[in-house]
């Protein structure tokens, strides 16, 4: 119901939290670059086999909760744990068997081809006793057909629009075949079509293949749809937490994005769909707080 209040939607949260144990969490991090603080004291914890999302307004502190989740950025206070140990300090092999990352903005090496930077994604999976396989070959062409870059294969990636080399990057993640998956703007890059396609896909992955996924999202709708987990972020802190339909209202978006909507249900899922108020009546609003 989403009628009910944001901080009962986050007490609600916080109480589950208490009597479980995930497998990926972060515990009162301070995250920063250099001096430049981001967030204080952030705790939060992603529960096992939810498709996660994190949303909040640009600068809130979003991607920077998921580089420290994948060990990209190491907290200057408090830990991110993995399975019960501090992140940092286990090995980087390890750490890539079990969590798969996408970053924001991802450079491949020149003159690589779409086959060869997704069979990258198996590295983690090799060792001196354990070459490439047959297996590792099948993985590598169902990722790529998963996200529709098989028949690029052969293709430079430095030839490809945006949109495809964000499609093929994500078929590497997915060859890395982690059971927890971070993505950071995973749909940065396409057109409708192929934003909704691969959103489809994560849910797939969350719902048939049991699959804990975090994204961050900046669209408010397509993390409503999709998510089974909510975070809603604001200047580095969680303003709410829980599932879509407990927690989106006009009044939660309004305090952490300063937008004024309505929030009603989406005619295809049921799920909280945000319709921003019209210019006309935003000014009329901002008038008569003025005046």
């Amino acid at each position: 119901m989403r009628n009910q209040s944001n901080q009962c939607g986050l007490s609600s949260g916080l109480n589950d939290r208490r009597s479980t144990v995930n497998r990926l969490s972060a515990e009162n991090v301070t995250l920063a670059y250099d001096q430049r603080v981001i967030a204080r004291e952030l705790s939060v914890e992603i529960p096992d086999n939810s498709f996660t999302v994190i949303v909040g307004p640009n600068a809130c502190g979003k991607s920077t909760l998921l580089r420290a989740l994948s060990r990209m950025l190491k907290p200057s206070e408090g830990r991110v744990l993995l399975d019960g140990q501090v992140i940092q300090s286990m090995p980087a092999k390890k750490v890539a068997r079990t969590l798969g990352l996408l970053p924001q903005s991802s450079i491949a090496p020149d003159g690589i081809t779409v086959g060869d930077l997704v069979g990258r994604g198996r590295y983690p999976h090799q060792g001196i006793l354990r070459q490439w396989s047959q297996e590792d070959e099948r993985v590598v062409q169902e990722s790529m057909a998963q996200t529709g870059v098989a028949e690029l294969a052969d293709r430079y990636v430095d030839e490809l629009s945006g949109g495809q080399r964000q499609r093929v990057w994500i078929a590497m993640a997915l060859a890395q075949q982690t059971p927890l998956l971070l993505l950071d703007e995973p749909t940065t890059y396409l057109d409708i079509q192929h934003q909704i396609d691969v959103l489809d896909l994560c849910a797939e992955l969350h719902e048939e293949q049991g699959r804990t996924l975090v994204a961050v999202l900046h669209d408010l709708n397509h993390a409503a749809r999709y998510a089974s987990h909510l975070i809603a972020l604001r200047e580095g802190a969680v303003i709410a937490e829980g599932a879509p339909n407990d927690i989106v209202t006009a009044e939660l978006v309004e305090e952490v994005f300063g937008l004024r909507c309505q929030v009603i249900d989406d005619p295809e899922t049921g799920t909280p769909l945000v319709v921003p108020a019209a210019r006309k009546a935003r000014a009329r609003a901002v008038a008569v707080e003025t005046s």
